[in-house]
């Protein structure tokens, strides 16, 4: 792994949180990492839902047809 270069502050609390989080031999790199992903995927899916919403607000049902 490339030499960590980057500082983070962040609170005792948080670091015990991200302690606990993070596996025997997992990195913090490696947690955050995984933090940052699950929380892209979860935005992804809430636009996703948002936008099968839109879609299904402008479809005209056949009844209306």
């Amino acid at each position: 792994m490339p030499k960590a270069d980057k500082c983070i502050p962040v609170t005792e609390e948080t670091h015990e949180q991200l302690h606990r989080l993070k596996g025997t031999n997992q990195t913090y790199n490696e947690l955050l990492r995984e933090l940052a992903q699950e929380r892209n995927r979860k935005e992804l899916q809430q636009k996703a839902r948002e936008v099968e919403q839109k879609v299904a607000d402008e479809l005209t049902s056949l009844e209306n047809v």
